[in-house]
């Protein structure tokens, strides 16, 4: 004759939450982590993004990627850095800038100092600067460009 054993008590079968909450609150932060680096990723872009779009920026730049001394302290091709600082603050006609732009090329690294006041629809540059990291040396972009080694 067979003995049949009384069956185990288990107890009550466990939740969904008590079964699951550690990776459910895992999950949670990183998640709420991704979105919080989405979006200061994204107010970052938006607003390098603007000072990115000003003439300021745009003429400066293209004026340090043309200017043969800075093109030989640096080499080519000039790129830009991602972070500008600075401001700008433009109101129709009027307005004024103040940046300081990062740029590196293949033999170094440097920075365009910008200073403009915009007056009647027009940029008005009273300072723009290129300075050599590794030298220090200050190219001034709004004379004429010579070749040479000259300061």
């Amino acid at each position: 004759m067979e003995q049949n054993s009384p069956p185990l008590h288990l107890g009550p079968r466990s939740n969904w939450w008590t079964r699951n909450w550690k990776w459910f609150v895992t999950t949670r932060c990183f998640t709420i982590l991704i979105l919080f680096v989405v979006f200061a990723a994204s107010i970052v872009k938006i607003v390098f993004g603007a000072i990115k779009s000003t003439d300021p920026y745009k003429d400066a730049l293209a004026r340090a990627k043309m200017h043969p001394r800075v093109i030989e302290a640096l080499g080519s091709p000039i790129k830009e850095g991602l972070f500008v600082s600075g401001n700008t603050n433009v109101n129709g006609a009027a307005g004024e800038a103040d940046l300081a732009i990062p740029i590196s090329g293949p033999k170094g690294k440097g920075t365009i100092y910008v200073k403009a006041a915009k007056s009647l629809g027009r940029w008005n540059y009273s300072g723009l600067i290129v300075e050599i990291e590794k030298t220090h040396q200050r190219l001034d972009l709004l004379q004429n460009p010579v070749r040479g080694n000259s300061p």
